[in-house]
């Protein structure tokens, strides 16, 4: 997570990226802007990777020295010289945007300092290209009168395509916004070309990924377990992470699964889950707190009983009955103390 209330741009280009390359229009100076402007553009440039969760970094098939997009950043941040990174990175932009189908727009490209991310201050780069324009009405006063007209411009609507590159350890830690229903596999993997970060953050949204798959597919599949058994383990696995800073594997199986062969169980889905998605999730790791509320939100306790009835199921099961009448027909029974 990222904060910029101290943040400042110390530099910003803009260049027009067209359909076809020849027609793009690169600058190969740096824009200038008043400083009343500067916390207006640091929202604009910053306020839509302020609750991103998902870090990366640069990438590449053979090794991360072959990245264009890494060496460009790695440039800037060891030489200083923005007017001619930016350029180049404009150029590898129009390089890189060859299919039909991709959109002409506008490619800001700042430099900021003091951008504050996990604990410490950075100097970071970043690169957005809007591709639709929105509609909005400026309005004056002249002769009396107060006119409009509507003008089409860049506002407070986050970027089509974006990439912050905070300049951590090499191979630096990024940050990327895309339009899913655009044309972005141009702009992942040949233009920034980029992998999930092996860091705390990720190996805390992958564990408890991994682990509702676990709970909500494959232990159907081993056990007799109920919906409510089923809402219990979602519960534990999601109340270790609120309750803890660290992350012991050992220490989670046994809190959450407890049984000696669903721990077997949940181990080799694990190993699976890994292998079949390139992922290397740490026995230890600091827990990230936005990772879990992200996670949360998607760990729904809820018991949906034909189209009548939801019922959310935050803590002891024991409460809850379940059970089929003379007719036939299935309930459940809940315990309570107190009406809210």
């Amino acid at each position: 997570m990222i904060f910029y209330d101290d943040t400042s741009i110390e530099d910003l280009c803009v260049h027009r990226i067209a359909e076809e390359d020849n027609e793009s229009i690169l600058n190969a100076n740096a824009a200038g802007f008043a400083a009343d402007k500067s916390g207006a553009l640091k929202t604009m440039f910053l306020k839509p990777f302020a609750n991103q969760v998902v870090t990366c970094e640069f990438a590449h098939e053979v090794d991360v020295k072959h990245n264009v997009l890494f060496n460009l950043a790695r440039e800037l941040n060891e030489s200083g010289n923005f007017d001619q990174v930016s350029l180049k990175i404009a150029q590898h932009l129009v390089a890189t945007s060859k299919h039909h189908n991709i959109n002409e727009g506008d490619l800001f490209i700042a430099k900021f300092n003091d951008l504050y991310f996990n604990g410490d201050n950075y100097n970071a780069l970043g690169i957005y290209k809007y591709e639709d324009k929105e509609n909005f009405i400026e309005t004056w006063v002249e002769g009396g009168r107060v006119n409009f007209k509507f003008r089409n411009g860049i506002g407070s609507k986050k970027p089509d395509k974006a990439c912050l590159v905070i300049f951590t350890t090499v191979p630096y830690t990024l940050f990327i916004i895309e339009d899913r229903g655009g044309q972005t596999d141009y702009w992942q993997n040949e233009f920034v070309k980029h992998k999930p970060k092996n860091d705390f953050v990720n190996n805390t949204s992958d564990a408890l990924t991994l682990t509702k798959e676990f709970i909500t597919k494959q232990v159907p599949q081993e056990y007799q377990v109920t919906k409510t058994e089923q809402i219990d383990l979602l519960n534990r696995s999601i109340d270790y992470f609120k309750t803890h800073s660290q992350y012991n594997k050992n220490e989670f199986e046994e809190a959450v699964f407890q049984d000696p062969g669903m721990i077997d169980a949940y181990r080799k889905y694990d190993n699976n889950y890994q292998k079949e998605n390139a992922l290397e999730i740490k026995d230890q790791f600091e827990i990230s707190p936005m990772a879990v509320k992200k996670q949360n939100r998607v760990y729904k306790s809820v018991l949906k009983l034909d189209k009548n009835f939801h019922v959310y199921i935050h803590g002891n099961t024991d409460l809850i009955e379940k059970g089929t009448d003379k007719d036939g027909r299935k309930f459940y029974k809940i315990y309570y103390e107190e009406e809210r």
